[in-house]
Order: C-alpha cells, then structure tokens, then sequence
C-alpha cells in the first residue's frame, strides 16, 4: 500500500508537466453561450470572466471537431459581438461594453480555484463556490456543499461528519445555514454524515469567516449561504443520478420564455431496499457504541429524503420575483426484541426541517436597486425511547425541539460611482422555540421543559470605497431584542490594500452576537445520537452570546502560486454549558463562561498543465473558562484541535478527473478517568488530556462522456475511497450516565470511518 501511495504521488506531477498543448472535440450545437463556456472552461482548464446579463439569449453553433482554445474562441468571436481577452493563460474575459466594467467585476476575485475550480476568494474575504463548476475534490464524486467547506483552512470536523464544522474555534451551533433565505437548523442526512443540501440544485455557495457583511446577523462564528438558479432557462435540463446511498433527480423547465419558469429536485436513500458496503460504515460510525450495534433480533428502519421547488418569474428586465421551498426529513425506528424476557425495545426518532421564502428583486434606475424578502422556517425533532414488555409499557421517554422561525428584510444597493457603493436595510425575525423532556415514570429528568419567543429588529448598512491606496468595507448592525429589551450594535471592517504588485493585505475586525443556540443533553439520551437541542436566549441562564474577531492575513499570487495566510483572535462571551457535560452528577445547572480563540491558517496552492498541488495548515489555541467549574481556572476547549494540516493532488485533463489528499491533525482533548469504587473518577482537570493523533488518505476520480457524438444526453462515473488505508482513528471520547443518575458513569470511546468506498453514476441534458 506504501508503494502504491508513493507511486501515485511521485508520478502524478512527471504526467502533468508532460502534457503539451493539445487539440480537444468540441461540439456546441446551437448552445446558450453560458453553457458553451462551462464546457470550454472543463476542456481547457481556463475561467472566463462576464456579466451574466451581457451573454443571456445568446446561442453558439460549433460543429463537433478537433480544436485548439485560440481556434475555438475565434470562432465564436465570429458568431457573435464578443472579444475575449487572454490573462495569464487561464483567464478569459469577455468583453463587449465599457471595459471599466469588466474590470470592475473581476477585481472582486482575490485568488481564483482556491483548492480548485470553482472555487474563489473575494476581495471582502468571502469564499465563493460554484456546486456545478465545481472540479474534483478528494475524498468526494459529488461536489457536497459542506465536505467542500471543510477542506478550507481553519475548518475542521473532528466528528468526521459534513455537518460538525468547527469554523476558527467557533461551536457547531455558531454557524449560520441559508437556503435561498431561509435560515436550515438541521444540518444532515443519517445523523450529519451527508449534507441535507442536494448540490445539483445549489447554484451558488457563499462561505464567510470573517468581516462578515452586515446583513448577516444571528450567529457568532461563521455564515453558510446557499442559492438556487434565478436564470430562466431557454430549454428543459434535467439531471438524475445514483450513488451507494442514495438517488437523485434534477429538472429545470421553462414555462414562458424568458419569463417564467420552475426548478425542481429530490434526492431520497434507498436503503429500505438494499443497503450498500458504504452504507454499512456509515451506520457502523454513526450506531458504534449504542443500543442498536449490539441488539439481536432487530428490526431497522433509517432513511432520509430531501427536496426543493423553486419558481423564478420576470415579468419585465426591471423586476424579478422567486418563491422557494425546501423539506429535509430523517426517520429512524430500532426495535430489540428480548426474547427471553419478552421484553421490547423501541427507539423511533423523526428530524424535519421544512422552508419557504418568497423574494423580489427591482432595479429602480441604473444607480439604485432594491431587494425584499421573507421566509419562514420549520423544524421538528421528536425522539421517543420506548420499552415495553408484551402488550404492558414499561416506560416512555420522549424529548423534543420545536422551532418557528420566519422574518422578512429588505436591501437598498446605491452605487455612487465604480469606487462607491452603500447599502443598507432592515430585518425582522420571530423566533419561536420549544424544547421538552418527557418521562412517564419515576427516573430524574434533569432538563423539564421551555417555550421562548423572541422577536428581534435590526438596522445595517456597509459602505464600499475604492481608492488607490486601499478598498474598505465599513459597516454597522444594530439589534433590538423585544423580549429581553436589549440593544446590541455591531460594528463590522475589512479592509483590502495592495503592499506589492503580487502581494495583499487583508485586516478585519467584527462585532456579532447569537440569541440561538444548542444545549448538549448526552447525559440523558440512552441512545446517544442526536443530542443537542436549540434553544433561546432569556434574561436568566441563557444570556445573548457575543463575539468580537480581529484578523491579519497576507495574500501573495505570481506565476501559478497562491499563498494565503491569516492569522486571528475570536473572544466569545456568555458562552453556556451544563455541568453534567464536565461530568459533576451532583450539579446540573447551566454555567456561563468565556472562550478565547487564537489561530493561523496558511494556504498555499500550485497550478500548472492541468495538475494543481495545494497545501493547508491550521494551527488553533481554544480555552474556556467558567465561573464555577475546574475552581474558575480557563481549561483547553472541548472541540480544540490544535494542529490541522492537509495536502493534495489533482490531476484534470479532458474530461478525467483525479485527487488525493492526506489529512492530519492532533486529537481531541479530553478529560481523563480512573476506575474507582463507584465506576469512573476523574481526578485531572478538566481536557487535560488529548486522542491520539489523526490521520487518513481520500482518493477521488471522475470520467464525463456523451452517450454519443450528436445527441444531448451526457454521462458521468465517479469513484471515492475514504481513509484509502483503513486507519482506525479514536475521535471521540466521552461519558454518559444512561438516564439513570445513580447508576456509574461510562466511558465511550468512537471511531472514525473505515475503508469506504463510493460508486457515482449521473445522466444530464
């Protein structure tokens, strides 16, 4: 295996760099010209850079040939209005109109394929990423919205779970998730192993973690963006596929042309019907150390399904309406059978999170635009533990989070001049929560119940200046909390300033703050999955948790080198935890605490003949510190990993894809036991100690084809391998004390996944 490894990391680059400029078959019949660039972009490894509005309803007819790039662009400089303009031999800009314009668009982007195609830096630090341009990662056939995220640096996922993104030091709840406006509180399929967000309806990503725009509230680490098409297409498209877990099937029809249309897909598992080796190590990760990995005579029901509906109207070029709804939902339903004591037990749990929203967009006159929207949001998680014995119920524990989440905001852009822009607007949001723990017998519940409504106000705005010397991004948000009458204001700043032709700096400073928020239960949960529930901030035990990040990065590109490093420092106050999770069974109130955060993250990436080699590391110091816990001294944080690295490989000539990544990093801390008279003892503080280290190789390879030379359908096959060498990695040690608090603490150790492979199979039109 160390062969095969060496072999394949030492001969990738010798391939690459032996590569000449070649002749490909292109064919584009009668295409729209925005899918005739997505495919020259795939064939030749270059980016092209428009206004989207400036190619819309234009059409190019190519007939299927052996081409050069410089042949095929001159070909279509003849069928159309277009110039193309060369950078860099990769980048493409279509000119047509004004080229301050142009530039004016392409100066947004800061390092473009960061970690690969599809894939951008902004110049106000966010990260861009296109699903469906997307190039191959490693350890992924298909481009998952969440896995992409956590291949960015200072993202990690100890868990091993697309949905356990730790952002800078900041906790799983701290990160905000938008579909198409609409605030996702549950975060993936088959207990978070699959992001809930199917990728071939996702046209757009936004991924921010730091100066983050004022528009943003409502979360303290970082904010997930996702968008649907808002196009309206000039012909049907549909897409449908399958991999080890699941099926999916994308369409997108026109109604009236130009005017109106729809886009629709689902993506449901199969695995009532056939479950897959992969599936089998998922569930072995997910189940390890439950009640349902050691059960005879078992029965289990576990699937998921997703699906979204999107209508896109534009009744004139000034004025574009859309209406969106997006439904998750997860069911699981175990039953053991005990024989010999006829006993049975049942454990049933149901997740849904179901969204609406409805937008309009206007553009009042060249200088001034207007965006409102409103949404509302659904989630509903009910878990019941049931045991019975015959026909006689034994008992019944059942806890639930209900959420409601809906608001409404609208957004003026005013652009003053290219070098100028301001917008501001208001938000309204209601939150709705609920949570209960719900016991028919006699056992210690120790959380009861809570319903909490809080209805919040807030004004922003952000300015935009472009000078000489610098770009800055000056911006404010001010909070009004009814419920709790409390004002909060926000102060947000980025600035961008070129030191060097080729070298940039980046300074952000960021003021945020979160009313919503999780409360970890493992204590009580028999089952001990999903066991963490959302609840409000109130004037009491859960104050409003607030933030404050500074941040320092240099950005450095010449000649197919990016190098990005960024060093920061994130303080959380207010941040809350149940003593029972430090394991002090004769305290179980919520203790309010700090945590301080310093990281650097370091990128560095190499582009050349189709080969990209890149190379991340993150290095993290998290501490907390609480009032009445470890006698008020600040302990290492729970979820701190303090060393991450990454390395990788990708090869794209064609229409063949391949990656390789190797990821390390130090182990979780934890908190050290002896085996004392009464079970555990713990007698070293608090995370004193750390897991093993890290570590795991991925592999990922994709083929495109056409069924055939003339006709439309097209193909795609895809293989992954996770942990390519089968490294038992220890990522988690934990203790729980059934439900019972009498009864001896037990020490749980997991595991990460195994060897698991990953068949893709797609057809599109």
């Amino acid at each position: 295996m160390n062969k095969i490894i060496f072999f394949i990391f030492f001969t990738l680059p010798i391939i690459a760099f032996s590569q000449e400029e070649a002749k490909f078959y292109i064919s584009l019949p009668q295409k729209n010209l925005n899918e005739a660039f997505v495919i020259i972009e795939e064939t030749f490894d270059v980016k092209f850079s428009y206004q989207d509005e400036i190619i819309s309803n234009q059409k190019v007819n190519l007939i299927g040939e052996q081409r050069t790039l410089n042949q095929t662009l001159n070909e279509i400089e003849l069928q159309t209005n277009f110039k193309f303009e060369v950078i860099a031999n990769r980048y493409i800009v279509v000119n047509n109109f004004s080229k301050d314009i142009i530039v004016q668009e392409l100066d947004k982007v800061v390092l473009n394929s960061y970690l690969a195609k599809g894939i951008t830096k902004q110049k106000d630090a966010s990260f861009k990423i296109k699903p469906l341009q997307l190039s191959i990662l490693p350890g992924l056939t298909e481009p998952d919205v969440l896995e992409s995220i956590q291949l960015l640096p200072g993202v990690v996922s100890p868990n091993e779970t697309a949905s356990g993104l730790i952002v800078r030091g900041g906790l799983l709840d701290q990160n905000r998730m938008i579909w198409d406006g609409i605030t996702i509180y549950h975060k993936g399929h088959l207990f978070g192993m699959i992001s809930p967000f199917n990728p071939n309806a996702t046209q757009n990503v936004t991924f921010i973690n730091k100066g983050t725009n004022p528009r943003y509230g409502d979360r303290a680490s970082s904010v997930i963006e996702m968008t649907t098409g808002s196009d309206i297409s000039n012909s049907v498209k549909a897409q449908v596929g399958i991999n080890a877990i699941n099926a999916d099937a994308f369409l997108d029809i026109p109604i009236l042309k130009n005017k109106l249309g729809i886009q629709t897909s689902i993506r449901s598992s199969y695995t009532n019907l056939f479950q897959s080796y992969t599936y089998d190590q998922i569930t072995d990760k997910v189940f390890e150390n439950t009640k349902i990995v050691g059960g005879v005579n078992t029965t289990n029901d576990f699937d998921f399904i997703d699906y979204n509906l999107k209508i896109n109207f534009k009744p004139n070029p000034k004025n574009t309406f859309y209406a969106s709804i997006i439904a998750i939902d997860n069911h699981l339903d175990y039953t053991v059978n005990d024989v010999s004591s006829n006993d049975n037990f049942n454990d049933n749990m149901s997740i849904s999170n179901v969204g609406y929203s409805t937008g309009w967009h206007t553009q009042w006159h060249s200088k001034l635009k207007q965006t409102t929207t409103a949404y509302f949001s659904d989630y509903r998680f009910n878990y019941n533990d049931i045991t019975s014995n015959g026909i006689e119920l034994i008992s019944d524990f059942e806890k639930k989070n209900v959420i409601f989440d809906s608001g409404i905001s609208t957004e003026f852009n005013l652009e003053f001049n290219n070098n100028k822009r301001l917008t501001f607007g208001y938000q309204y949001s209601l939150k709705d929560v609920a949570y209960a723990f719900i016991n028919t017998t006699n056992l210690s519940i120790v959380l009861d119940q809570d319903k909490t409504v809080l209805q919040s106000h807030g004004l922003f705005g952000n300015y935009e200046i472009k000078n000489k010397w610098f770009d800055a991004f000056i911006g404010f948000r001010t909070n009004y909390y009814k419920e709790l009458d409390a004002v909060r204001f926000e102060p947000r700043l980025l600035i961008y300033k070129p030191l060097l032709k080729n070298l940039k700096l980046q300074v952000s400073a960021e003021i945020k703050n979160q009313v919503i928020s999780e409360i970890d239960e493992t204590i009580l949960s028999d089952l001990s999955l999903e066991n963490r529930l959302w609840r409000l901030s109130n004037s009491e035990e859960f104050p409003i948790i607030n933030s404050f990040q500074v941040s320092t990065g240099f950005i450095f590109t010449k000649n197919g080198w990016s190098i990005d490093i960024d060093n920061y420092y994130k303080k959380l106050t207010n941040i809350s935890a149940l003593s029972l999770g430090f394991l002090n069974p004769e305290n179980s109130n919520f203790n309010i605490g700090d945590q301080s955060i310093y990281g650097i993250d370091v990128f560095v990436m190499k582009r050349f003949k189709g080969f990209n080699t890149w190379f991340s590391y993150s290095f993290n110091d998290s501490k907390s510190q609480f009032k009445n816990l470890n006698e008020g001294e600040s302990f290492i944080s729970r979820s701190n990993v303090k060393h991450a690295l990454t390395t990788a490989f990708s090869y794209d000539i064609s229409k063949f894809q391949l990656a390789l990544s190797w990821r390390w990093q130090t182990g979780k801390p934890y908190t050290k036991s002896d085996n004392g008279a009464n079970g555990l003892e713990f007698n070293y503080g608090i995370n004193t100690e750390r897991l093993p280290n890290y570590h795991r190789l991925d592999f990922s390879s994709t083929y495109k084809f056409k069924f055939s030379s003339q006709g439309k359908l097209k193909g795609k096959i895809g293989l992954s391998i996770r942990n390519v060498y089968n490294k038992s990695n220890l990522i988690s040690r934990e203790y729980i004390g059934n439900n019972d608090l009498n009864r001896s603490i037990e020490q749980i150790d997991k595991y990460s996944l195994g060897f698991t492979p990953n068949l893709m199979f797609r057809m599109y039109w």
